[in-house]
């Protein structure tokens, strides 16, 4: 039985196609060059900010970000961010008497700018705001006071084998490995996805795994 279950956020919720496209813009290099190198770096199983890094060797990412939102060109979040399953399936899940934690590897401002979707989720967090991310165990330690449930009826879901899937499991929480985006789809038929409790292509599948 599913008592929680706690979303990724980055290709599970949102798109990041605009956020590299912001990205690119701000450094002024051509938004298929970091796209084409995020995948690089993404198939290495390298940090995806190693692309920005590849560009900008020694780059100071904290004071980038910084001047991006000093230039008024920071962070932000719309509806149309969203992917199209994300309401519809959180709304389902709370009707049935699912708590829907959000928890993911973001900043504080991505934080302010989710709950100001009013998404509808008990809990919204990121990394930011906690003070560690993932894979740190520590992390999912964060999930599970804000999951309000055990461990083993707690679902962690993402696309990210290294990120959600292997520490959500190895801190005792199931597991749903989401098959979108670049590292989604690039890993899907790897071992640790195998291991995963389910395998999903769309959010709307936690309806029937959470109702089972």
């Amino acid at each position: 039985m599913i008592d929680t279950v706690v979303f990724d956020v980055g290709e599970t919720l949102t798109r990041d196609d605009r956020y590299w496209a912001s990205w690119a813009d701000w450094l002024g290099v051509p938004r298929h060059t970091l796209s084409a190198l995020v995948g690089a770096v993404v198939a290495q199983g390298r940090d995806n900010a190693d692309a920005l890094r590849i560009l900008r060797p020694g780059i100071d990412l904290v004071a980038e970000y910084a001047a991006r939102e000093a230039a008024g060109r920071g962070e932000y979040l719309e509806e149309g961010d969203l992917y199209d399953d994300v309401r519809p399936a959180l709304s389902g899940l709370r009707r049935a008497g699912v708590r829907v934690v959000i928890a993911g590897n973001q900043t504080e401002r991505a934080g302010q700018l989710l709950r100001a979707l009013d998404l509808p989720a008990d809990v919204v967090a990121t990394s930011g705001e906690w003070g560690v991310a993932k894979p740190q165990p520590e992390f999912f330690h964060r999930v599970l006071d804000v999951a309000q449930a055990p461990a083993d009826r707690t679902l962690y879901v993402g696309d990210h084998p290294a990120n959600d899937v292997i520490p959500a499991a190895a801190a005792g929480l199931r597991t749903a490995h989401l098959r979108r985006g670049p590292w989604g789809s690039l890993w899907a038929s790897g071992d640790a996805v195998k291991a995963a409790d389910w395998r999903i292509d769309s959010l709307m599948d936690l309806l029937d795994i959470a109702a089972h």
